[in-house]
């Protein structure tokens, strides 16, 4: 290794502990969903990866339109790719319904009066890298949100864009939209939604 080759480590090395999610945990689970404890963020995100916990959210308007979100340029995974509608992790301790009322409000500014229930629908598994970044090993749960009134209040670090689109026709022809850059996860849930 070079010098030059030994210092771009080193820098990489430090950006990654400076990275906002060297300082957060994820729940690390089992092919089950079963927890196994906390793993470190950046860490499941990461080399090989760790299965965690994580949790997509779509949002509908009273028309049956799904708004998709443009992640922010800034994200260190699939930035500027769009998303139905946000997407996260929950903590220790709190369940997937509660984080997504939480993402819900400080992505969207969508708050608990906008909307009714939080249902689960679905859960999976999957993996997938982006370019030399990392990756996503998720157990990765559905919930549908259907909100009575769409005021929104983006955050611009969290969110480049909003799109509402027909969920039938965007699931219909994929090819039409497949310029947007959907996140895996996202077309993984869609697909089965439809199964």
């Amino acid at each position: 290794m070079s010098t030059d080759d030994a210092g771009a480590s080193d820098a990489g090395a430090a950006e990654d502990v400076e990275h906002k999610n060297a300082l957060q945990d994820v729940i690390a689970v089992d092919s089950d969903d079963n927890p196994q404890g906390t793993v470190n963020r950046l860490e499941a995100h990461t080399g090989d990866g760790v299965r965690h916990r994580a949790f997509t959210c779509l949002v509908f308007d009273s028309n049956g339109r799904l708004l998709l979100g443009q992640r922010a340029p800034g994200k260190r995974l699939w930035g500027t790719y769009w998303d139905g509608t946000v997407a996260s992790h929950p903590v220790e301790g709190q369940s997937q319904e509660a984080a997504t009322r939480q993402r819900l409000e400080e992505e969207l500014g969508i708050t608990p009066d906008q909307y009714g229930d939080v249902k689960l629908t679905d859960r999976f598994e999957y993996k997938r890298y982006f370019e030399n970044a990392g990756l996503e090993w998720e157990v990765c749960a559905v919930l549908k949100v259907h909100l009575d009134d769409d005021a929104l209040d983006p955050d611009e670090e969290e969110i480049a864009g909003l799109l509402w689109v027909d969920y039938d026709h965007l699931h219909e022809h994929p090819e039409w939209y497949r310029q947007l850059r959907l996140c895996p996860w996202f077309e993984i849930a869609m697909r089965r939604d439809f199964e």
